[in-house]
């Protein structure tokens, strides 16, 4: 059995419940018994995976001194690589507990010690398609599919709309939980008075999935990401994205992605949105161009495959493929 440990409720719409269901759901279909907890739980397991380096830290000490022998595996988030391992507060012991780590973007790797890194497997989040829904026909949508949270420069976008031009059609489509007070309540004031902008809280990860797929755009404006499920989500969907030019972002989309824009600059966010709208010189059909090439890696058959492997590196017995019913 295997047990996998995460800082959020399983069932939570956040992004670490988000990737513990289906990184549970990919260790059950190689055959494996898995025990999804918040907290270390004492058994017989065969391996730990724990998601959040920092936030995970005590489940990493109780399971290394219950099972000396059995191998430990960390998944390294955002806030644990981003800006740096010391500055996040990752202590380094608990780091050395380790055996291997997972990083989800490629510039991940960037952010570890070479002796860490070398123990690293860059692991894309996969989705299967999500099928394309009709276009709102009142507006050119605009999908942000983001938490309340300081880390993700929530009133970046709305204050970007504001500098659009009065021929503008763009609308933006808010989804996300309160996570934060203060901002929340500028958010709100924001979305009351600003026609460009509605903010609707938190809604179930099918109905955000459906808002993302009818979408023009999707925009991601974070100040750090470790490897966003967003744009896994926004690959699988074919909507293209307008990202700031942060490592997590670069690391999916690659350096030569044409829809960066520098992170905290609203003025050239609000630039990038009106030329996709616009499609001034192309633009909006370079970007889902470069999409469409970059669908392949969010196939679920490749980080089913990187797991298979990781576990066959750690001699976690994998079994054969269960048959379903």
């Amino acid at each position: 059995m295997i047990l996998l440990v995460t800082p959020t409720a399983v069932d939570s719409t956040h992004g670490n419940g988000v990737t513990a269901r289906r990184w549970s759901g990919i260790l059950r279909d190689l055959g494996h018994r898995v025990e999804i907890a918040q907290e270390y739980q004492p058994g017989r397991y065969d391996a730990l995976l724990a998601l959040h380096a920092r936030k995970s830290a005590d489940a990493v000490r109780a399971f290394r001194a219950d099972r000396p022998d059995a191998p430990v595996v960390i998944a390294l988030t955002g806030t644990d690589l981003y800006p740096g391992l010391q500055e996040s507060g990752v202590d380094p012991e608990v780091l050395a507990m380790a055996d291997r780590f997972i990083v989800l973007q490629r510039r991940g790797l960037a952010q570890l010690p070479p002796d860490l890194a070398e123990h690293a497997d860059v692991i894309v989040q996969s989705l299967p398609p999500v099928p394309s829904r009709p276009q709102r026909e009142d507006c050119f949508e605009v999908a942000f599919l983001a938490h309340v949270r300081p880390v993700k420069d929530p009133m970046r976008l709305a204050g970007a709309v504001r500098l659009l031009p009065a021929d503008s059609r763009i609308r933006v489509t808010h989804v996300g939980e309160d996570r934060d007070e203060s901002l929340s309540v500028e958010l709100a004031a924001e979305s009351a008075v600003n026609p460009r902008y509605d903010w609707r809280g938190a809604v179930s990860r099918e109905a955000a999935l459906a808002i993302l797929a009818r979408s023009r755009l999707l925009v991601l404006t974070s100040l750090h990401e470790g490897g966003a499920n967003v744009i896994s989500e926004a690959l699988a969907a074919r909507v293209p994205v307008i990202s700031s030019a942060i490592e997590g972002s670069i690391g999916l989309l690659g350096e030569d992605y044409p829809g960066y824009f520098p992170a905290e600059d609203t003025r050239a966010l609000a630039d990038a949105l009106y030329a996709a709208e616009r499609d001034e010189n192309g633009y909006l059909r370079k970007l889902t161009k470069h999409y469409e090439k970059l669908a392949g890696q969010v196939d679920p058959a490749l980080e089913r495959e990187a797991f298979r492997q990781l576990l066959d590196t750690l001699g976690v017995t994998t079994p054969a493929r269960r048959v379903s019913a």
